[in-house]
């Protein structure tokens, strides 16, 4: 089995886990000594493990979910509790609460993550010794690990603007090679470079999926947290950046395959190269706009200059359907751009060439 591991990758994770590793410790620590010290349980286990479960590492840092993954855990604690009630503990014991959380774990959720946790902490009622001063002393560490943890997660956040726009350029890095990888396969007819620029562009969607669950728990979290209320509008304008670059990125998959097939008889067309070596140079300034706004009207200005030129007379090629294609399948994509730098899909429409 081949292990790939760089000292650089491995060092780069750990920064981005600076922030979520401080959170956890710090929660754990609050949650358990409430429990030690202030309610009396001589051994809260479950209030360090329920935090780190609530907490964790997930992209998905929202308070919703905090409180859904809690609640569930809570849930099943109680009902662990009760079965230890009705049957007492032993090993068929062990097997039916092992069976009956597992079951409705799944009922509730889809998330199979989630089912195993609530199963582990269920296990944690039947093996341990009954605490001392009842049955109902676990889940009420519980209840305290997710008060915890929704408190640390609205009090003290971690970085998700940070993460956000980490994933933003992520997306644009392939968005941007994309581009340019296309530019070259039409001046220089590079098959080659086509068919790599495809299989790359088909594997877009988890870095648009990870920028918006990374931008949606960061709007969450901002509605939440006293200390990110300046950071709202940025979120909100880098919300919107991210919509239109989702719906881009699903019609450059489309372009990237018409070209794929236009370049295959050998004609180089500079013309279009040189469309797409515009369009790089735009989207370059909105992939600066998640640090700066002001490329924004720079990327702009960019876009209405391409978008003016996208009618096929314009190059005498109304009556080649195969090129006028591009042309065609630019138009859409060039109104989504317009969209991520701020304008209205009616105002990027009005811009469009006649055709």
């Amino acid at each position: 089995m081949n292990i790939h591991w760089s000292f650089k990758s491995a060092m780069a994770r750990v920064i981005e886990s600076i922030p979520p590793v401080l959170q956890i410790v710090i929660a754990a620590l609050a949650s358990y000594s409430f429990s030690f010290f202030v309610l009396g349980h001589e051994n809260p286990l479950l209030a360090v493990t329920v935090t780190i479960t609530a907490l964790g590492f997930t992209r998905d840092a929202r308070p919703r979910r905090v409180i859904e993954t809690s609640l569930g855990i809570i849930i099943g604690l109680f009902g662990s509790e009760l079965l230890v009630i009705l049957f007492g503990q032993g090993i068929w014991q062990l097997a039916l609460t092992l069976m009956i959380c597992l079951i409705g774990a799944r009922f509730v959720t889809q998330s199979s993550s989630f089912a195993l946790t609530v199963a582990i902490q269920a296990m944690f009622i039947q093996l341990l010794p009954l605490p001392e001063g009842g049955i109902w002393v676990r889940p009420l560490d519980g209840i305290t690990a997710a008060v915890t943890s929704l408190l640390v997660t609205v009090l003290i956040p971690r970085n998700p603007k940070g993460l956000a726009r980490k994933d933003a350029a992520a997306l644009f890095d392939v968005f941007l090679d994309s581009l340019a990888a296309l530019r070259t396969a039409l001046r220089d007819v590079d098959v080659k470079k086509a068919d790599e620029t495809l299989v790359n562009v088909r594997r877009t969607q988890p870095l648009v999926d990870n920028w918006r669950m990374s931008l949606d728990s960061a709007v969450a979290i901002a509605k939440l947290s006293p200390f990110l209320k300046k950071q709202r509008f940025d979120l909100g304008a880098q919300l919107r950046l991210m919509r239109g670059m989702d719906l881009a990125t699903r019609n450059l998959r489309v372009i990237v395959r018409r070209v794929d097939f236009l370049i295959r008889d050998g004609v180089k067309r500079p013309y279009l190269a040189d469309l797409f070596q515009q369009l790089f140079e735009a989207t370059e300034h909105l992939s600066k706009a998640t640090e700066n706004e002001e490329f924004l009207f720079e990327a702009r200005a960019g876009f209405l200059e391409i978008v003016h030129q996208l009618d096929p007379k314009k190059f005498g090629i109304a009556d080649q359907l195969r090129e006028a294609s591009v042309l065609l399948l630019l138009r859409p994509m060039l109104v989504d751009l317009l969209c991520a730098t701020g304008m209205t899909e009616d105002d990027a429409r009005e811009e469009l060439p006649d055709v």
